[in-house]
């Protein structure tokens, strides 16, 4: 999954960052409202994990933005107003989540993955394709009840591939959800990725769509 992360604080954006990351995801971070929104704009996103106090635009006017232009985002608050009247306002003005601060990596993790399964209309926590699951919250992949060792990279595209099953993805589609925008990208990085993905699970598992993207069936 690839998140914005919008957090003034360098400690604690240094700490979300680098925690989030180690579980897979791709992070963009920036530390105000008018950098929040330029970011928006230009990138393709899964979630935003948004501070209310926040320079340059707080975080509730960016979130009113992105909601009034129509985007369904999923947003989780994160921040230190902890009153009822808070929450009520956060919620009300289209933040799908709310946590507070100080807080637990683990549990802004699991509401993440929570929120972004939601959105894509998946209730289990789990993919599924015939003998083969794939668990988000463990970064393990099995097939006939054996663990298949993935990279971090690896399981992450096997992920998005599964969550938009049926449907091909481009190239450029998976390096927007693989890559933040600070991660060095390989001309032919999702290509790697793909063979080896296909060595460990099987050469039928993802087909190659020539000249338009890559794509995993629906199993029969």
């Amino acid at each position: 999954m690839r998140v914005l992360l919008v957090e003034d604080d360098t400690l604690l954006g240094d700490g979300i960052h680098t925690g989030l990351a180690q579980h897979g995801a791709a992070i963009d971070w920036v530390k105000s409202g008018k950098a929040a929104e330029l970011a928006l704009e230009a990138n393709r996103y899964d979630a935003m994990i948004l501070d209310l106090n926040i320079p340059q635009g707080d975080g509730l006017t960016v979130l009113q933005n992105l909601r009034t232009s129509g985007s369904t985002l999923p947003v989780l608050i994160l921040t230190a107003r902890d009153t009822i009247a808070d929450r009520v306002k956060g919620l009300d003005s289209g933040a799908d989540d709310y946590m507070t601060k100080p807080f637990d990596l683990t549990e802004l993790d699991a509401r993440l993955r929570a929120l972004i399964r939601r959105s894509k209309g998946r209730a289990a926590p789990e993919l599924r394709h015939g003998d083969l699951i794939i668990n988000p919250a463990s970064l393990t992949v099995t097939r006939n009840n054996e663990i298949i060792p993935l990279s971090r990279r690896e399981f992450a595209l096997l992920h998005i591939l599964l969550e938009n099953m049926n449907k091909v993805l481009s190239r450029e589609r998976l390096e927007e959800s693989l890559y933040a925008w600070k991660d060095e990208v390989e001309s032919n990085a999702v290509e790697v990725h793909i063979h080896r993905l296909r060595k460990k699970l099987g050469s039928d598992l993802i087909r190659t769509i020539r000249g338009v993207g890559y794509i995993i069936d629906k199993a029969p």
